[in-house]
């Protein structure tokens, strides 16, 4: 069974990337693992610190591990939009496969601090886990918003994002590059659209070279 650091390795060479789906039930989980051993393709389940307090984060980590052996898939599971050290070592020690650190509402130096002792923390758990870091202002909440959520911060630049890997150490970098969580009510009718700054990511991409998730914030261009 591969392991997610090599799962990701071998999508960077494909030039792929691994689906996450966040999930909040049994049935939601089943429908992911389902429609990932359909393809045959491996899968990220990720839980925020809202779905680990409803169903459990030891629970989750013990059902996932079950499926995964059960099925001999490669399953992974992460606690997507951890904000606190404690949250994140609870789920470090239940057994989850990564860990989503997200401090990006703080400023750049403090963010880098926390995150890279953090870090050391997470690994001295579990030296196999992955940890990801958050730069830039993406609001938060995957609801529908009647207006665009305010963010404070621009586009992550390429040298944030190189002296935040540089700094930190981290696994997996969430960059904002042009989306935000939620959608706009117009969105929902197709009136607007999420519009990515595919030049920005290639470069973020080149400078730190390693894998991103989409970590990204709306930019209105008229």
């Amino acid at each position: 069974m591969l392991t997610l650091s090599e799962v990701l390795q071998d999508a960077q060479r494909q030039h792929g990337a691994v689906g996450h789906f966040n999930i909040g039930d049994f049935v939601f989980l089943k429908a992911v693992i389902g429609a990932a051993r359909a393809l045959n393709v491996p899968v990220l389940v990720g839980a925020s610190e809202g779905e680990r307090e409803f169903l459990g984060t030891r629970q989750l980590a013990a059902l996932v591990k079950s499926l995964r052996e059960e099925f001999e898939f490669p399953i992974f599971l992460n606690a997507d939009h951890t904000h606190s050290l404690s949250k994140a070592e609870e789920a470090a020690k239940a057994g989850f496969d990564a860990v989503v650190f997200d401090l990006s509402t703080l400023p750049l130096e403090e963010n880098v601090r926390r995150t890279r002792d953090a870090i050391e923390v997470l690994k001295s758990i579990n030296p196999a886990i992955l940890v990801e870091g958050e730069i830039g202002d993406i609001g938060s909440g995957s609801e529908i918003h009647e207006e665009a959520p305010r963010v404070t911060a621009p586009l992550t630049t390429v040298s944030e994002a190189v002296q935040f890997v540089n700094a930190t150490r981290v696994d997996v970098l969430a960059p904002a590059v042009g989306n935000i969580h939620g959608m706009r009510r117009g969105m929902v009718g197709g009136e607007e659209k999420k519009r990515l700054d595919i030049e920005r990511i290639r470069q973020i991409k080149a400078g730190t070279g390693i894998p991103l998730t989409p970590a990204w914030r709306i930019r209105n261009r008229g």
